[in-house]
């Protein structure tokens, strides 16, 4: 009996991306707070003190409850923000409380481009991103933008792993067995969702609260 063949990746995002969108409200809320639940008391989450979030679309797990704790806690917290020109690159600026934010051309929600807050990727101490789909030894298969991956390439050259963390937030539903990696692809510490962590890196180990 022949092995099916693996999907490809713009299958599976499709088939992932369908089956976080058809969770209802109420398990939106309830994976919120399980994901707060998981990551407000870690250490990794307490020690840092710059961190980037995002703003929840397309039925992302939401990790706003974290973004507020971070403000409460006098952390310095940053989102994604899509550059003018070039159109292929982000940039993480600083957001404070209460901030007015406008959709990007993906109508994503980001503060108002303003370059004396933005940070530098290598600065932050985590970065906390968005996914479609992931494995257990740090597989994220993205929207297919390329932005965080183009963002964090220059992981790939380092000798030793570095900062930031780079933790994936995900519904379990995202989970697969495994995901093939393309050659630009940056890999995950590990990724958290709203029941559980997924280590894929010994430092994490030796931060485990």
């Amino acid at each position: 009996m022949t092995e099916p063949a693996p999907l490809s990746r713009p299958h599976l995002r499709r088939m992932l991306r369908k089956a976080r969108r058809a969770l209802t409200p109420s398990e939106q809320r309830q994976a919120a707070h399980g994901l707060y639940r998981q990551l407000a008391q870690h250490p990794l989450f307490r020690r840092a003190k710059h961190i980037s979030l995002y703003l929840p679309t397309d039925g992302e797990i939401d990790p706003r409850l974290l973004l507020r704790a971070a403000q409460r806690r006098g952390k310095a917290t940053y989102l994604p923000v899509l550059s003018a020109w070039p159109r292929t690159k982000m940039v993480f600026q600083r957001v404070r409380p209460g901030e007015t934010l406008r959709p990007n051309r993906f109508r994503i929600l980001e503060p108002r481009v303003n370059a004396k807050r933005q940070r530098k990727v290598w600065a932050l101490d985590l970065v906390l991103l968005p996914l479609v789909g992931f494995d257990d030894a740090g597989g994220r298969l993205g929207m297919g933008g390329g932005f965080y991956d183009r963002s964090l390439a220059y992981l790939a050259r380092r000798q030793s792993w570095r900062k930031p963390t780079l933790l994936g937030l995900a519904h379990e539903c995202q989970k697969v067995d495994r995901l093939a990696q393309a050659s630009w692809d940056v890999p995950l510490a590990g990724t958290v969702t709203d029941r559980k962590w997924y280590i894929a890196q010994a430092p994490l180990e030796s931060a485990a609260p």
